[in-house]
């Protein structure tokens, strides 16, 4: 497994790789898929939050306003 990242990308969703667990705010642990990255939405429109099923390119979202 590669070393833990998270990007975030410029138009869309945060990519996050490596060992990186995933808790909902009651603590409670997410599954994510083993040995493969995945992405978290940012735009707050995906049916599958918090994953990102690519919503952001369908709806007015403009990713500036999530920037660091």
């Amino acid at each position: 497994m590669s070393e833990p990242r998270i990007t975030v990308r410029g138009t869309g969703s945060l990519k996050v790789e490596g060992d990186i667990p995933l808790f909902d705010e009651a603590g409670n642990q997410i599954p994510t898929p083993e040995g493969r990255p995945y992405s978290l939405c940012r735009c707050g429109q995906s049916q599958r939050k918090p994953f990102c099923d690519g919503a952001h390119n369908s709806c007015e979202w403009d990713p500036a306003l999530a920037a660091l």
